[in-house]
C-alpha cells in the first residue's frame, strides 16, 4: 500500500532545486542507453541489468519473474529527500546537500561495532556524517568527487550530524538521494536501493509501454497515460506528479476490477442451472423442529436464497454473516430445497475438521425430516473402504448433500445429479477447483458462497461486484456479547484465578497461541510451550493440544475430545480460527494478540459464548508496549462489521485482504475511502460495456481483466 500523499515528507521548494527536471532525466538516460535493447515485457529479470542468477532467485522469492512484474512492483512508501539545500541553511530534519567529503575515517568500538565519520563541505560551510557498521564506506568515497547526501539530520552526542546517510555522485539521474525516493518490500538480500538501480535500467522499456485503456476514457476523467503513470510511480520528480500517477493507477485497479465484476454477472446471466422450486410446508417443518429461533435477517437471508433457487438464471450469492450468526442453519435451509427435488448438493469447507462439524451439525439439523441419511462426509481422511462407499452412494445419488474439502473434486467422485455448491470461507478456493465441481455437472449450478468475516460495504461492492449479497447482521436472541478484556502480564494469575471459577462450574476453554514451537526469533507464546504451562498452572483439569502439524486423524480425535467433553483445555493456534463450534466453551485466552489481525481476533474471540451462558475473551499482551487502538476497540466493540471498518480505515483494505483473497484482489493503490474515484472508475466500466468496446484491442487490459475475472466466479 503506497503512502498518502500527507504521509509523504514534503519540504520542496523550487528555487532550492539543484536536480534537473524528468526531461532532462530521461534524454540523458535514453541516451546513455540507446545501444543496449530494450528488454520485453516477458523476458525474464536476467535479462535486466544488473540481475544476476543469485539476485534473480532473491526476487523470485518477491514474486518477480519477469520486466512487467518488476514494473508493477510498486513502492510501499516514498521518503523526500528532493529540497537540496546548502548546507549551512539545512535544519533538523530530513536533509539533502550536494557537497564534497574532505575527510573520512572509521574505527571499531565496544563489541565489535564499526563507525565510519566524515566531513561534507560546500561553499556554504560543513557538517559531519556518521554511518554505522558499513565499513566499506571510507573506501568507496572519491576525493574531489561532488556527492548528492541525503539522510536523518540529528543529535548524535550532543553534535547534529547527518546520521546513515545514502550518497552517491551528482548525475542527471541519482536513485536514493536528491530526489522523492521510492522505498519498495525488501526480502532478504534485496534491499530498495538495489530495487531502485534495476528499476532505472528498465526505465525505457517503461516509457514505451502501450496504453491500456481507451482514449475517450483518459480524456473524461483526466488521466495521465499508463507509461507516464508507471514512471511517477517509481522515480516520481514531485508530489504532483505522484499524485497525478496514484490517480491513474488507482482508477485503473477499480475499472479493471468493477468491469471483470460485471463481465461476470453478464455471462453468469445468459447460462442455464437446475430450477429448485420452493417447498413451503418443507420449509415450515424444518423451522418447526428448530431448538431456536430464526432471526429477522436469517429469515431475509434465506428467502433472498429460495427466491434465487426458482430461476433457471444461475445464483451468485454470498452470505455474509458475524461470527456465531447462523449462516449454517440458512445453508441447511437451502440445501434441503435441492434435496426434495433429487437433486445432489456439495457443501465444501476450507479443512477437514470444520468438514466434519458442518457434517454433524447439517445432520442433526435434517435428521427430524428423514434427511439425514442422505448426508455424507467426503474427506481425506476416510479410510479407503468408506471412500469407496461413499463414492458409490454419490454416484447413484442415494447421498444427496455431500460434505468435504478438496476430496469432493477428485476425479473418482461422479455426481448424480449436481444442482446447488455451497462454499464455506469460499476465498479459501481457488477458481480453478471450482470450476471442475462444475464441469461434473456437466450445467451451470447454483452458487452460495459463504464468509464469516464481515466486509465493509464499501469493500464488499468492489470486491464482489458480481455477487448478489445477504447479509445476517443479527445474533441468536439468547446469545450475550462477549466479555473482553485486555489482560497485563502481571495479573496473569489473577486470571487464571477467574478462568478457574468458569472451569469448575464445568464450561471450557481454548487458548490460542502465535506460533506452533518457541522460535528463537520471534519472543513470542507457542503452543508447545503454552501446553506445558497449562498443564502444571491447571494441574487439575484435563489439557489437549491442536496445531497444523498433526495428521487430520489426530486433530479431528483432539476436537472431537474437547466437544465431548473429555478435555477442559484445548491449547491451539488459529486452527481453530473458523466454524468451530464447542457451545459448552465459555473462555478465550488470545497469546499475544498483537501478532493477530483485529479481524482475526475477533474470528477467534466467536468461539466462545456460542450459547445462553456468557463468553469471556482475555487478551494477553506480552507488556512491552501499551495496547494499540486497535485492540482496545475490541474491549469495547462486537460487532464484526464495525471493527471491519475500523481496520479498514486503520490499515487499509490489506487487514481484510488478508482474511480474504491473497494476490489478485489487492488494491495497491486505490483507497476505498476515495468515493469520488470509485464512483467514476465503476460508472466507466459500465460505459465500456454500452458503449460495445471489445476488450481484445487493449491487450494489457483484456489479461487483467481476464484475471480478475477468475477469481471469484466458477464460471
Amino acid at each position: 500500500m503506497i503512502n498518502s500523499n500527507q504521509n509523504l515528507k514534503r519540504r520542496s521548494s523550487k528555487k532550492n532545486k539543484i536536480v534537473p527536471n524528468r526531461d532532462d532525466r530521461h534524454d540523458l538516460v535514453q541516451f546513455r542507453l540507446a545501444y543496449t535493447n530494450r528488454v520485453k515485457l516477458n523476458d525474464s529479470i536476467t535479462e535486466v541489468k544488473g540481475v544476476g542468477p543469485e539476485a534473480a532467485k532473491k526476487l523470485n522469492n518477491l514474486g518477480l519473474k519477469t520486466v512487467n512484474d518488476l514494473i508493477n512492483y510498486y513502492p510501499r512508501r516514498y521518503d523526500d529527500y528532493s529540497e537540496v539545500l546548502p548546507i549551512a541553511k539545512i535544519m533538523p530534519g530530513t536533509v539533502s546537500v550536494r557537497a564534497k567529503i574532505l575527510q573520512v575515517k572509521g574505527r571499531y568500538v565496544r563489541r565489535g561495532m564499526h563507525i565510519t565519520e566524515a566531513v561534507a563541505s560546500d561553499k556554504s560551510g560543513s557538517v559531519k556524517l556518521v554511518w554505522f557498521n558499513q565499513p566499506y564506506r571510507a573506501a568507496s568515497i572519491k576525493p574531489d568527487a561532488e556527492y548528492f547526501i541525503s539522510g536523518q539530520f540529528e543529535l548524535n552526542y550532543r553534535r547534529l550530524s547527518i546520521m546513515n546517510p545514502s550518497m552517491e555522485l551528482v548525475s542527471l539521474f541519482p536513485v536514493s538521494t536528491a530526489r522523492i525516493v521510492p522505498i519498495y518490500p525488501e526480502t532478504k538480500g534485496i534491499k530498495s536501493l538495489q530495487i531502485r538501480k534495476i528499476m532505472k535500467n528498465i526505465m525505457p522499456s517503461i516509457k514505451a509501454l502501450k496504453e491500456s485503456l481507451p482514449s475517450w476514457l483518459i480524456v473524461e476523467h483526466g488521466l495521465i497515460s499508463r507509461a507516464e503513470a508507471l514512471l511517477a510511480i517509481h522515480f516520481p520528480e514531485n508530489g504532483d506528479e505522484l499524485t497525478k500517477a496514484k490517480k491513474r493507477l488507482g482508477f485503473e485497479e477499480v475499472f479493471e476490477l468493477t468491469l471483470a465484476s460485471l463481465l461476470n454477472k453478464y455471462q453468469i446471466a445468459d447460462e442455464t442451472a437446475l430450477k429448485i422450486p420452493f417447498n413451503e410446508k418443507l420449509a415450515k417443518d424444518f423451522v418447526k423442529h428448530l431448538t431456536f429461533k430464526l432471526t429477522d435477517s436469517q429469515r431475509k437471508a434465506i428467502w433472498q436464497i429460495y427466491k434465487d433457487l426458482e430461476r433457471t438464471q444461475p445464483m451468485n450469492r454470498l452470505l455474509e454473516g458475524d461470527v456465531g450468526s447462523g449462516k449454517t442453519v440458512v445453508a441447511t435451509m437451502a440445501a434441503l430445497m435441492a434435496m426434495e427435488q433429487g437433486f445432489q448438493v456439495a457443501f465444501m469447507a476450507p479443512t477437514e475438521l470444520l468438514a466434519r462439524q458442518h457434517a454433524n451439525t447439517i445432520h442433526r439439523l435434517l435428521e427430524p425430516l428423514g434427511y439425514g441419511g442422505q448426508v455424507s462426509l467426503l474427506i481425506g481422511g476416510l479410510t479407503p473402504k468408506q471412500k469407496t462407499e461413499a463414492h458409490r452412494r454419490i454416484k447413484d445419488g442415494s447421498i444427496r448433500l455431500i460434505i468435504g474439502t478438496h476430496a469432493l473434486i477428485a476425479e473418482k467422485v461422479n455426481m448424480h445429479k449436481l444442482g446447488l455448491v455451497i462454499i464455506d470461507e469460499q476465498h479459501r478456493f481457488g477458481v480453478e477447483q471450482r470450476k471442475k465441481l462444475q464441469a461434473k455437472a456437466g450445467h451451470a449450478l447454483h452458487v452460495l458462497n459463504m464468509t464469516a468475516t464481515p466486509i465493509p460495504r464499501s469493500l464488499a461492492l468492489t470486491l464482489y461486484g458480481e455477487l448478489d449479497i445477504s447479509v445476517i447482521d443479527e445474533k441468536p436472541v439468547n446469545r450475550k456479547p462477549i466479555i473482553t478484556k485486555l489482560v497485563s502480564p502481571t495479573d496473569r494469575l489473577k486470571v487464571y484465578e477467574k478462568i478457574k471459577k468458569e472451569l469448575s462450574g464445568g464450561r471450557q476453554m481454548f487458548i490460542v497461541t502465535p506460533l506452533i514451537s518457541d522460535s528463537d526469533v520471534l519472543d513470542v507464546a507457542s503452543a508447545e510451550k503454552t501446553f506445558e504451562e497449562v498443564q502444571s498452572d491447571f494441574s487439575n483439569y484435563k489439557v489437549g493440544l491442536l496445531h497444523g502439524r498433526l495428521k487430520a486423524e489426530d486433530k479431528a480425535k483432539i476436537m472431537q475430545k474437547f466437544v465431548d467433553g473429555e478435555l477442559n483445555i484445548l491449547v491451539s493456534t488459529t486452527v481453530i480460527e473458523v466454524g468451530v463450534d464447542v457451545p459448552n466453551a465459555a473462555v478465550m485466552l488470545i497469546e499475544n494478540p498483537e501478532r493477530f489481525g483485529l479481524a482475526q481476533i475477533h474470528q477467534l474471540r466467536g468461539r466462545v459464548g456460542r450459547s445462553s451462558d456468557q463468553g469471556y475473551c482475555y487478551l494477553m499482551l506480552d507488556g512491552n508496549q501499551p495496547p494499540s487502538q486497535r485492540l482496545r476497540a475490541l474491549e469495547s466493540n462486537s460487532d464484526g462489521f464495525k471493527l471491519a471498518e475500523l481496520d479498514l480505515e486503520l490499515r487499509g483494505p490489506g487487514a481484510i485482504y488478508g482474511t480474504l483473497q491473497h494476490g489478485q484482489l489487492d488494491l495497491r493503490i486505490a483507497k476505498l475511502t476515495d468515493t469520488k474515484l470509485i464512483a467514476q472508475a465503476r460508472a466507466s466500466a459500465q460505459n465500456f460495456i454500452d458503449k460495445k468496446e471489445s476488450l481484445s484491442q487493449y491487450p494489457a487490459l483484456h489479461k487483467n481483466v481476464s484475471a480478475l475475472q477468475a477469481v471469484t466466479t466458477l464460471n
